[in-house]
């Protein structure tokens, strides 16, 4: 079996994607308790740096997983770039976590693995151009050969909206940035985009998030619970249509910073729609003033089992914290395990085509 560590592992979403590939994970680097101990309880093998990653250095990481330089297949992870996502590059272009991808090419260098797969926000190829540029000419320099572009995740099965930028790169091999699986209406060669109504599937009614601390706490009823909302919330639902925004409710019930306003940010207060693909699912997907995270028929928000659905979290995926907004942060950070897995493969296909 191939093997594979994951840096920035969050709580394991791009792991499991390895782990459906075929890629035993050695070790795992993640400074957050939960989304730690998170991974610890899926991938229970693995070892785990409870650190910051600046402080971890290759040969450690390489003694923890016991193997020697040059014999790792897949060194994978996605340093955190907020500072250039969409949502948040107005407010933090100066973020540190900005430079993170420095700490993956000092690791590259120190463990030379055989192959290696980034992922990140669109931005980096743009706002981030000067660290991607760097980050390049050092694994260049090593002998890498890198693929990368932004893709689509529902191109490839995932039934959300996400945008995502992958880097594959080959020690002295290319690794092809895979064709898309699926395409918005389908086609000769792709399949349709898988809808929420799919993904939602065979899932009961959940229950409410207070009740599960009476009943033995969320993790019993496998997190498929939903927070309460206010009256006027549920009042605000009403209006909306399947798909809708916040331009569908009523002036007299919006928000006050929302009144008399029909421009500008309009993905918050939305409605889902089960006929097509989500929208991008964040660590604030179960609170319907952070997204368009209501339910697309129902009176509430997705419930945070929905949300990790759409994330391609299988449903034996266990989020070892009863804490919902830890949950949330570690199923919206996460990479989808569907996307994770069809990376992985290409990774796993140009390793064997290379014998290496």
């Amino acid at each position: 079996m191939l093997n594979s560590i994951d840096l920035f592992s969050g709580g394991g979403g791009l792991s499991e994607g390895m782990k459906q590939a075929g890629f035993k994970i050695l070790s795992a680097v993640e400074n957050n308790q939960h989304a730690a101990e998170t991974f610890r309880v899926n991938h229970k093998s693995s070892y785990v740096f409870e650190d910051d990653i600046r402080l971890v250095s290759g040969t450690e990481l390489l003694k923890r997983s016991g193997i020697a330089k040059g014999e790792l297949d897949l060194l994978a992870g996605c340093p955190p770039c907020q500072g250039f996502s969409s949502l948040t590059r107005k407010y933090k272009r100066d973020d540190e976590r900005n430079s993170l991808i420095n700490e993956v090419g000092r690791l590259v260098k120190d463990t030379l693995p055989k192959a290696i797969m980034i992922e990140n926000v669109p931005g980096l190829m743009d706002k981030g151009k000067p660290l991607l540029n760097s980050f390049l000419e050092e694994i260049n320099s090593l002998g890498y050969i890198a693929n990368y572009c932004v893709l689509q995740v529902a191109d490839y099965g995932v039934p959300q909206h996400r945008r995502r930028f992958v880097l594959l790169a080959g020690h002295g091999f290319e690794i092809e940035i895979p064709k898309p699986t699926h395409s918005q209406k389908g086609s000769d060669t792709t399949k349709p985009w898988v809808t929420v109504k799919e993904a939602f599937d065979g899932l009961d009614e959940p229950v409410f998030l207070q009740e599960t601390y009476i009943a033995g706490g969320p993790q019993k009823f496998n997190w498929n619970v939903k927070r309460s909302i206010s009256k006027i919330n549920v009042e605000r639902l009403k209006h909306l249509k399947p798909g809708g925004s916040r331009y569908d409710i009523p002036d007299s019930l919006r928000p006050a910073c929302h009144k008399g306003k029909d421009t500008g940010f309009s993905n918050v207060y939305g409605r889902m729609d089960y006929n097509t693909v989500s929208p991008t699912i964040t660590g604030g997907c179960t609170t319907l003033s952070k997204g368009r995270f209501g339910h697309p028929t129902e009176l509430r928000t997705i419930s945070v089992r929905e949300a990790a659905r759409l994330q391609t979290f299988p449903d034996s995926f266990e989020f070892a914290t009863d804490a919902v907004d830890s949950v949330c942060q570690i199923i919206g950070n996460a990479l989808p395990c569907e996307f994770a897995r069809i990376m992985s493969l290409a990774c796993k296909d140009a390793l064997k085509k290379n014998n290496v």
